[in-house]
């Protein structure tokens, strides 16, 4: 087949996303990934059988998947053969019959290969790391296609199954439901089901000799992995993440998943890592003295703001990272520490004294994890509470993440649910706090 008769039609291998059109693709939407992997840590070598089933959304003679760096056993598309090439990230698949409006089809796909995180110019290597004895994935924003094809977009929200097979030596994580574990003679499958709408960045796999710990079992089963050696600083550490959980709860409202795992590497990892009912903690933040406990509460707040509700597109990352933020200053003031009108003068005070180039709603592609956007989004929410009040603020907050459970948002949205929660327009109020480069004065009140 000849490449021009393999080139897809116009915008079915980009997303509309303006920050990151490449990743995601056009003409249909999935609606369930079915993922058998079979992992072999000393090489790290990975095969893999993705079903992924979807929905066109226009009439598709052809469409694309986000995967990089494997080879292709075979393609086919509601059982038949399909033709195939590979450029570029992508997954060029031509179906012997063209998909129609409305219809449902099923892809398989089988790949093999070393996996490596796909390498980025703002934000290093995402996706499927190695590590010193195992593995783990961070996707954020645009790792998903280091592990499996996929529609590697925020906005394309799917439930997922998926099985490891690897040396019984190793335990298995999945962001999901634990369904089946089979012990065969020198390896073990884990199966895992995720059953809510899920985002390709939100999920991921972690391999290492970890010891499993059961923490609570309510209001929501939580669940931690961590190395034995690393054990009594890991009790210490998060003695009070069952008490976050509860605070949260009664913040936002009802946790949103069937679980709540932690996970903690044996390597050092440079930040945490959130995804769909699970955070992953490098053992350099473990030291026995809570000394990181504002991000193990951030990653957790993260399940209600990110993962729960998920950005329509990376441009309102704000509704991620300055919820989660301000979810620190909440947990610390419920705990005992500064109180929320504390912290917000400091971090006001500090982002005064820093470059007024960045609009919070819409920091443009380069500066979409600038320590600004999180912490001037918490200054957000802050102004908002005293401008409101505090009972119809948190009013605002359990609806918003109720409202949207499992679905995608946009700044937009949340700006028009305040309103409605104000009974008044607050168009100047964010316009002001989000659309703006100058930090507007700390509010009176």
């Amino acid at each position: 087949m000849s490449a021009k008769s393999m080139q897809p039609a116009p915008g079915a291998d980009t997303s509309p996303d303006s920050y990151l059109p490449a990743h995601g693709n056009g003409g249909y939407q999935v609606t369930r990934y079915t993922l058998d992997l079979d992992y072999k840590v000393g090489p790290n070598r990975l095969s893999g059988h993705a079903v992924i089933e979807g929905v066109a959304t226009q009439a598709l003679s052809r469409f694309s998947l986000d995967l990089a760096g494997f080879r292709i056993g075979r393609v086919q598309v509601n059982g038949q053969s399909a033709k195939y090439t590979q450029r570029a990230g992508k997954l060029h698949v031509k179906p012997q019959r063209a998909l129609q409006p409305g219809s449902v089809f099923m892809a398989e796909i089988r790949y093999t290969g070393n996996p490596h995180p796909i390498a980025s110019a703002a934000w290093g290597d995402i996706g499927w790391d190695e590590l010193t004895d195992g593995a783990l994935v961070a996707s954020q924003p645009v790792g998903a296609p280091s592990w499996f094809p996929c529609n590697d977009h925020p906005s394309d929200k799917a439930a997922y199954r998926v099985s490891v097979t690897t040396s019984s030596a190793y335990t298995v994580l999945v962001t999901g439901n634990l369904l089946a574990k089979r012990q065969g003679a020198s390896t073990t499958t884990w199966v895992f089901e995720r059953p809510e709408p899920t985002a390709t960045y939100l999920m991921g796999v972690h391999i290492g000799r970890y010891e499993q710990v059961a923490l609570a079992t309510e209001p929501v089963p939580q669940l931690a992995a961590v190395p034995p050696r690393l054990r009594a600083l890991f009790d210490r550490d998060f003695r009070r993440q069952t008490d976050m959980v509860d605070a949260l709860e009664g913040f936002f409202g009802p946790y949103p998943f069937g679980e709540y795992v932690v996970v903690v590497t044996d390597d050092e990892l440079e930040e945490p890592i959130e995804a769909q009912g699970l955070s992953v903690f490098g053992a350099n933040l473990l030291d026995g003295r809570g000394t990181h406990e504002r991000l193990i509460v951030h990653e957790l707040a993260h399940q209600w703001f990110g993962n729960s509700l998920t950005v329509a597109e990376w441009k309102h990352i704000w509704l991620n990272e300055g919820f989660a933020t301000y979810a620190e200053w909440l947990w610390a003031a419920e705990s005992g520490g500064l109180s929320a009108d504390v912290q917000a003068r400091r971090w006001h005070a500090a982002m005064a004294g820093l470059p007024a180039d960045l609009r919070i709603g819409d920091p443009g592609v380069e500066k979409l994890f600038d320590e600004r956007v999180y912490k001037r989004g918490a200054l957000t929410l802050h102004a908002l509470r005293k401008l409101l009040g505090d009972l119809p603020f948190f009013a605002l907050l359990k609806d918003w993440a109720q409202r949207y459970r499992h679905a995608t948002v946009t700044t937009a949205q949340f700006t028009a649910l305040a309103e409605e929660h104000a009974g008044r327009s607050l168009a100047a109020f964010f316009d002001e706090w989000l659309f703006s480069p100058a930090l507007p004065p700390f509010p009176a009140g």
